[in-house]
């Protein structure tokens, strides 16, 4: 039986969200709820841009960061849908590159005891990391290399990774990295197809998800949502990716730009498990897949994976009633974007939401106020 959500709580919502926005905390948002298949609520606050006063728009174009990596990791299982790939696969089957790797320990390389495999990729078990996340000799590496020059193409990118080491053994922690964008890099080897063609021809355009693309169209560039040029807390400048650049780099683990209406129709198809509007990108069975948890008992750094939370494929996945920071169900799955962009779906009460602004020193706050607003107005 599906959750009711009730006017009062919306209200709330929408008060808070207003308020921040008055404060100065966050330039605009649009948010979403659905419940049962259904918009509830769908509302642009505040503004598209602070520094011309446009008002924000409910087609406003976010840059939504990692939150193109549930959408990668869906095209990844629909070519094993097609029979073209499978989850023991190591990654050197698609790109040579990444045979033999070594593995950082201490001062001094050390053979891998295994190959990361597309499984590894899709759930960050490969032994990969960010540079941004911390001071690890490798993470040190990766921000030498300026790995995330958008100048490069997906293959570049990937030559270039992989010589250097990794920084745990494949399989053995958690770590938020790169690995949807190694992702990309396969989807484009098996499909034949670059990763932006493949995602528009077989999800973008069956969806209808007419406004998401790794480059914005000059005549649209209007319509992306712009942050504070500096940061409220801090007061330092703000950088996010530029719109108006042409970049060659279709980046599978942050670079897309997206409508809310766009991600909207993206998280339905999630939340009919597979199909919208007669479209079937993946069935139900497959959608349960993803949606559960992969990690089991490894292990995961940092704060990313929050109490209460394992990883599936492509998703963080509720696995306790308690533990998380606000309320939610078993089985609950979610992520979000470093520019402030969030999502979650509760299969349970049958609701989804979404929030989408431009402001990430603030997201976190946000992307928790947000979700507990939500479950207040549900019944």
């Amino acid at each position: 039986m599906a959750a009711r959500v009730n006017a009062k709580g919306i209200a709330k919502l929408r008060d808070a969200l207003q308020s921040h926005i008055e404060r100065g905390r966050i330039p605009g948002a649009v948010a979403v709820i659905a419940r049962a298949g259904q918009v509830e609520f769908f509302e642009a606050l505040g503004r598209m841009d602070p520094q011309s006063g446009a008002a924000m728009r409910e087609d406003a174009i976010f840059r939504i960061y990692s939150m193109t990596k549930p959408i990668v990791s869906l095209a990844a299982v629909m070519l094993m849908e097609d029979g073209l790939l499978q989850m023991n696969q190591p990654l050197s089957l698609f790109l040579p590159e990444f045979a033999n790797p070594k593995v950082q320990a201490g001062n001094q390389l050390v053979a891998a005891r295994r190959e990361a495999t597309v499984h590894d990729l899709l759930r960050h078990t490969a032994g990969l990391t960010y540079g941004f996340l911390g001071s690890h000799p490798v993470q040190q590496m990766y921000e030498a290399k300026n790995l995330v020059d958008r100048g490069r193409t997906n293959r570049e990118f990937c030559k270039l990774l992989a010589t250097l080491p990794l920084q745990d053994q494949p399989g053995t922690w958690f770590q938020y990295s790169h690995a949807t964008d190694v992702l990309g890099a396969i989807v484009e080897v098996v499909s034949g197809r670059t990763l932006g063609r493949f995602l528009r021809e077989r999800i973008f355009e069956p969806l209808g998800m007419k406004d998401t693309a790794f480059n914005v169209h000059e005549a649209e560039q209007a319509r992306v949502a712009q942050p504070f040029p500096k940061d409220p807390d801090t007061g330092e400048p703000v950088t996010m990716l530029d719109a108006k650049v042409q970049v060659p780099w279709e980046s599978g683990g942050g670079g897309l730009f997206g409508t809310t209406q766009d991600y909207v129709r993206f998280v339905s198809m999630m939340a009919n498990f597979g199909s919208l509007g007669g479209e079937r990108l993946v069935s139900r069975k497959t959608v349960e897949w993803m949606t559960a948890d992969h990690l089991g008992a490894t292990p995961a750094y940092n704060d990313l994976l929050i109490p209460g939370y394992g990883f599936g494929l492509g998703f963080a996945v509720r696995k306790e009633a308690g533990m998380g920071p606000q309320p939610g169900s078993l089985g609950q799955y979610f992520w979000s974007g470093i520019g402030g962009t969030s999502f979650f779906v509760d299969p349970a009460e049958d609701i989804f939401a979404l929030l989408m602004t431009q402001a990430p020193n603030q997201r976190i706050f946000f992307r928790n106020l947000f979700r507990h607003l939500v479950y207040a107005a549900v019944d």
